[in-house]
């Protein structure tokens, strides 16, 4: 046989392949796996060119797979962002913030958008508007937590213009104080629009940023393991205009992300007349193994779409909801389509289906691939029905972000299967996992397969009983294999076996023996994605190629990376985190105005805590003074 482009020895290898589920060394060559076994055998395949990385005796896993995030829109807007995912404290990240607003130029904006739950937090509450104000008097700041609400501080609402004459818009309130002046806080009531419109007010990076953004939003991903993804569209998120860049880096060879992209209806009132324009542009999967088109959705009509904000009553959709949900599903079925659809609630999803039978009766989906993103409250009997029809559920960790809300709404017996992910897999359905992220939920994998395995929220509330969790090897088949058939890469990924795309992580730590609390800080220490090394950190960094620095310079990422770790050598940059270089000098020098304690004598004296767990546990919130 002809050599090996790169061999890896000395492994503990999960192939999640049935008939040889261990391995301890692979061989790759020409971006695919030519052999899997014992090193002797795997050595056979060396060549004089041969790259020969010794995996030191670490847990090799298959490249994970996200089944839903919006990494294209994620990408044009990663070097912008400031991010809360992971924090542990609320006063890390207003130290965080203070820091990034004071190195952000005029007339940028500092924005935390999304990815993070105030539950996370020590002090389980969000800034107030006070502090933000006080941490950032001039500079724009805009945080987005969840579905359910937007700060914006002072600077802010005059960035976007909302004054007392602002009506509030269809499904959303600004808040008002007693004068009718807005207060800053944005709330969705029930839809996101009113925080997604303010946000797309603020300043866009220029093209060349863009690029830059998006390929380092892409090797954040690769630095958690993750190797492909299903991109879910997005609002905001136009189709062809949205996606010049990433029709770029997919036409230079610098993806280092497969990519499988749905498309979503803009243009409510219009959404046939969209599909019917793009099923005329583009055949169903167009494109290559690395980057190509995969159907429609998630938003299929705007008169369908009930998004989920848990502080708020379930909405009930228009009675024009069939009328035009079957319209276009009509013309994705003449097309051959495949479709997905956000829905959250069961009555939603009864309603759905009814259109769904009634176009299948006139005109079969035989095989074709659609399925119900989110289904959090799905019943058994509609699990039945989408079994029957041929349809899958990709589910998301979104309520590892809101389960208190939904606790607080509806009561913990009615969280404990919430979404029924083990009944949907008894079902024999195709179930697959993935994030929603990033402006809802953290695009962090292992946040989600620690949540699948523990069923806590990121706040540490268990909402489920044995019954709906899941063991580790049932969770990884759901970022792996599992997710395959929602892109119609049934056997091409999602294993580690010859003849399969060379996707693979190998882990800091063992996922298969780490404390189940401890799942969610895992990260990558080498991705390799089509063969090649997209990401080294730890022993293994001289493998993967450079990380350019964020543009522009003032970027968050610059100082921050993304998902904050414990360990700084964890993040996509290496830096000190903002908790450990912050030192009591940066406080106030006046005392808390919280417990009247003076800085440096209650720090000095004998109180048993570093700094961030002193300041973290009893909540001072000297630092937004």
């Amino acid at each position: 046989m002809d050599a090996a482009d790169l061999i890896v020895l000395n492994a503990r290898i999960e192939t999640l392949d049935r008939e040889r589920p261990q391995a301890e060394a692979l061989a790759i060559r020409g971006g695919r796996f030519v052999a899997v076994g014992e090193g002797g055998e795997v050595l056979a395949l060396r060549g004089a060119g041969t790259r020969v990385i010794d995996a030191r005796g670490k847990r090799i896993i298959p490249g994970l797979i996200d089944s839903h995030i919006h990494l294209i829109r994620g990408g044009l807007n990663f070097n912008l962002e400031l991010r809360w995912e992971g924090v542990p404290t609320l006063a890390d990240a207003m130290a965080m913030l203070k820091e990034q607003v004071d190195r952000t130029p005029a007339p940028q904006w500092v924005r935390v958008v999304g990815g993070f739950s105030e539950h996370q937090f020590a002090e389980k509450r969000l800034p107030t508007l006070d502090e933000l104000n006080a941490v950032a008097p001039h500079t724009p700041v805009f945080i987005l937590h969840l579905y359910d609400r937007a700060l914006l501080n002072a600077a802010a609402l005059r960035a976007v213009g909302y004054d007392k004459d602002t009506p509030n818009p269809p499904g959303g309130e600004i808040q008002r104080d007693a004068a009718g002046r807005p207060t800053g806080l944005l709330l969705a009531r029930p839809n996101a629009v009113i925080l997604y419109s303010a946000l797309a007010r603020g300043p866009k990076l220029d093209p060349d940023d863009q690029i830059n953004s998006t390929r380092l939003f892409m090797r954040e991903l690769n630095r958690l393991g993750v190797t492909s993804v299903i991109d879910a569209g997005g609002g905001f998120q136009n189709y062809p205009e949205d996606y010049q860049i990433i029709d770029k880096l997919a036409g230079d060879n610098e993806l280092t992300i497969r990519i499988a992209y749905n498309l979503f209806t803009q243009n409510k009132g219009a959404e046939l007349s969209d599909f019917q324009r793009w099923s005329d542009m583009l055949a169903p999967l167009a494109g290559s193994e690395m980057y190509r088109h995969n159907g429609a959705g998630e938003m299929l009509v705007f008169s369908g779409a009930d998004f989920e904000d848990f502080r708020e009553p379930r909405p009930e959709m228009p009675a024009g909801m069939e009328p035009d949900l079957e319209a276009v599903v009509r013309l994705l079925v003449q097309k051959r389509w495949p479709f997905r659809m956000h829905a959250t609630y069961e009555e939603t999803i009864s309603r759905a289906l009814d259109v769904f039978e009634k176009v299948n009766r006139e005109i079969p989906f035989d095989g074709l691939h659609w399925w119900f993103d989110h289904a959090e409250t799905v019943s058994l009997r509609s699990i039945d029905r989408i079994k029957a029809l041929g349809g899958g559920i990709a589910v998301q960790h979104r309520m590892a972000f809101q389960g208190e809300y939904f606790v607080a709404r509806y009561g913990a017996e009615a969280a404990r299967a919430t979404p029924p992910v083990r009944r949907m897999l008894d079902a024999g359905l195709p179930v697959g996992a993935g994030t929603d992220a990033t402006r809802v939920a953290s695009y962090n994998p292992w946040t989600s397969l620690g949540w699948l395995v523990t069923g806590k929220t990121v706040g540490g509330m268990r909402m489920y009983g044995e019954a709906n969790l899941l063991d580790r090897h049932t969770a990884l088949r759901l970022w792996t294999s599992g997710n395959t058939w929602f892109s119609h890469d049934e056997g091409r990924k999602g294993q580690i076996k010859p003849g399969q795309l060379a996707d693979f992580a190998l882990l800091n730590r063992d996922y298969f023996s780490v404390p189940e609390d401890e799942i969610g800080g895992l990260y990558a220490e080498l991705t390799v994605m089509d063969g090649r090394v997209v990401h080294g950190s730890g022993d293994f960094s001289g493998e993967a190629p450079p990380l350019p620095p964020a543009s522009p310079d003032w970027s968050p990422v610059n100082r921050f990376g993304g998902h904050w770790h414990a360990n700084p050598a964890a993040g996509l940059f290496t830096r000190p985190s903002a908790a450990s270089t912050r030192s009591l000098a940066s406080c106030c020098a006046s005392p808390c105005g919280v417990h009247g304690h003076a800085h440096d004598r209650a720090y000095t004296g004998g109180v048993p805590a570093d700094d961030r767990g002193f300041w973290g546990a009893l909540g001072c919130a000297c630092w937004a003074f």
